[in-house]
C-alpha cells in the first residue's frame, strides 16, 4: 500500500476502551465492487489520496484491513432515545469503524462504513445503503462542509451489486457500501448504555477516551463535569450553524449525536426553502419534533440524556448549573455563524444580537429562498430589489465591515441543495447510468466553500 509514513498516522485506540464497547464483525461479502466516488480531498488528510483504485476497492469494498490499525472491524454498542422513547436493543446495525488514523494536526479521526452489511444490532434489517442513500449523503456532507459546518465527510461510495426492497423508494433499488471519515464515532447513546447498565468502571474509561483522543484534553478533577462543558459547547455551536446553513437534519436521536459536535448519518435530510421554523425533513416526523427551528431545542433535549447517563460519576446539581449554559452559548454562535455566511465581521454582543434579530425577522416574513439571499447579501449592501421588510437589516447591516471581498463566484447563479436538485442528480443515475451532474454539483458546491472560506 503506497501510503506515505508522513501522512499515514494509523492508531488503534479503540480497542483501549475494550470489548464491553464493540463487538468485532465482518463486513459482507459484496457481488461487485464498483467505484463511484472517492473523496481525494479528504483522504489527503490522513494519507490515504494515494491509494490506486484497486486498492481503494480492496480497503473500501472488501475491507481489507489498513495496514497498522484495526486489525477486524468493529460495531459499536449503544443505546439511545428515538423520537424521545429510549430504545436498548440498537447499535451499530449496519456499519462498523474500520480503521483510525490522526490527520496533520494530530486529531484522531475514524473511517465508519454505512452499508457494510448485518452485525449483532441489524434486528430485522438487511444491513445495506442503498446507492440513492449514498448519493445524498455525498451531497449532504459536502454542502454542509462549503457551509461551515462541522461534518462527517463522504470518503468512498462503491456499488455492490445487489438489488435491494425498500419502502421509501421505488424498488428494487441498487444498493452500496459507503465509508465517512469522521472525528469520531461515540454519540451520547454510548454513555446512555453504559448507565442503563449501571457500569461505572467502563463509563470512567468512556469519559476519559473522549477527552484524552477526541478532545486532547487530561480529565484532570470531575472529568465527568469537564466532559460535558464540552459537549455543550459543541453541539451548540453545531446547532447554530445548523440554523445558519438552513440544515435540517431529519432525526436528531440521542444515538445520532456525536459528543465531538460533528453532525454526521444523514437519511432524510432537507435544506429548508425558506426560514420556515416549522419545516421538516422526515415524512415520518408527524408532530415536528426535529423541524427546522427546534433543532437547537432537539439537541439540548439529548444533552439532558447525556448529562443523566453521567450522574453514574457525579452530582446531579452541576451537571444541571452547565446544561443551563446551552441556551446563551447557542445565541452566541448564532450570531457567529450568521455572519459568517453574510461575510461581515462582528460588532459586540448586543450589535451582533440585534442584526440577527432584525434578519431573521426579515427572512421569516418575506418567505426568501435562503439560498439566494445569502448569495446576494455577501459581502455587500442588500440589493435594492429586497423592499420594505429589509429596511430594518439593510440600516443595521450597514454598520459592518465585510471579513473578505466578493468574489467571482458571487457573479453566478447561486448555489443551493434543495430537494428537486437532489432529485434531478439521481435521476440520470438510475436512468442511464450518468454521474456527471453529481461530478458538477461536488464542483460548484467545493467553489462556493472557497468563496466563503
Amino acid at each position: 500500500m503506497p501510503v506515505s509514513p508522513q501522512a499515514y498516522r494509523p492508531a488503534a485506540k479503540l480497542l483501549d476502551l475494550g470489548p464491553d464497547l464493540w463487538d468485532p464483525v465482518r463486513a459482507a461479502d459484496f457481488p461487485q465492487t464498483v467505484l463511484r466516488y472517492r473523496n481525494d480531498r479528504a483522504a489527503a488528510e490522513v494519507g490515504l489520496s494515494d491509494l490506486t483504485d484497486d486498492e481503494w476497492l480492496r480497503h473500501f469494498g472488501r475491507f481489507e484491513p489498513l495496514p497498522g490499525t484495526l486489525p477486524e472491524p468493529l460495531a459499536l454498542r449503544y443505546h439511545g432515545h428515538q423520537f424521545r422513547v429510549y430504545n436498548p436493543d440498537i447499535g451499530d446495525g449496519r456499519g462498523f469503524t474500520f480503521a483510525q488514523m490522526h490527520d496533520a494536526s494530530e486529531r484522531l479521526m475514524d473511517l465508519g462504513t454505512k452499508g457494510s452489511g448485518q452485525t449483532p444490532y441489524s434486528r430485522f434489517g438487511d444491513g445495506r445503503l442503498t446507492l440513492k442513500g449514498g448519493v445524498r449523503e455525498i451531497l449532504a456532507t459536502e454542502m454542509l462542509e462549503a457551509l461551515n459546518v462541522p461534518t462527517s465527510r463522504t470518503l468512498s461510495l462503491i456499488e455492490t451489486g445487489e438489488a435491494l426492497e425498500r419502502g421509501d423508494e421505488p424498488s428494487p433499488t441498487r444498493s452500496a457500501v459507503m465509508v465517512r471519515l469522521s472525528h469520531g464515532h461515540i454519540r451520547i447513546g454510548t454513555f446512555q448504555r453504559l448507565a442503563y447498565y449501571q457500569d461505572e468502571a467502563n463509563m470512567r474509561r468512556l469519559v476519559d477516551y473522549v477527552l484524552r483522543e477526541l478532545y486532547r484534553e487530561e480529565p484532570g478533577e470531575e472529568p465527568a463535569l469537564r466532559l460535558l462543558d464540552f459537549v455543550i459547547d459543541r453541539t451548540a455551536r453545531l446547532a447554530a450553524r445548523y440554523m445558519a446553513a438552513g440544515f435540517v437534519h431529519g432525526v436528531l436521536n440521542s444515538d445520532n449525536i456525536n459528543v465531538i459536535g460533528e453532525s454526521f448519518d444523514y437519511g432524510p435530510w432537507r435544506f429548508a426553502p425558506s426560514w420556515d421554523v416549522q419545516f421538516t425533513a422526515a415524512y415520518f416526523d408527524h408532530a415536528g419534533l426535529y423541524a427546522f427551528g427546534r433543532q437547537p431545542e432537539a439537541i439540548h433535549w439529548d444533552l439532558f440524556q447525556l448529562a443523566g447517563s453521567l450522574r453514574l460519576l457525579t452530582e446531579s446539581d452541576p451537571l444541571i448549573a452547565l446544561l443551563e449554559q446551552f441556551g446563551p452559548r447557542f445565541q452566541g454562535y448564532v450570531a457567529e455563524a450568521l455572519l459568517w455566511r453574510l461575510g461581515l465581521k462582528p460588532r459586540g454582543e448586543a450589535e451582533d444580537r440585534a442584526l440577527v434579530q432584525s434578519l431573521e425577522r426579515a427572512l421569516r416574513d418575506s418567505g426568501v429562498e435562503l439560498h439566494r439571499f445569502f448569495h446576494d447579501a455577501f459581502a455587500r449592501p442588500l440589493p435594492e430589489r429586497y423592499g420594505e421588510d429589509w429596511s430594518e437589516f439593510r440600516t443595521l447591516a450597514a454598520a459592518y465591515e465585510s471579513r473578505k471581498r466578493r468574489g467571482a463566484f458571487f457573479d453566478g447563479e447561486p448555489c443551493g441543495m434543495l430537494i428537486d436538485e437532489v432529485e434531478a442528480i439521481w435521476a440520470p443515475i438510475a436512468e442511464t447510468d450518468d454521474w456527471s451532474r453529481l461530478h458538477a454539483k461536488v464542483e460548484q458546491v467545493r467553489a462556493m466553500g472557497e468563496a466563503l472560506r
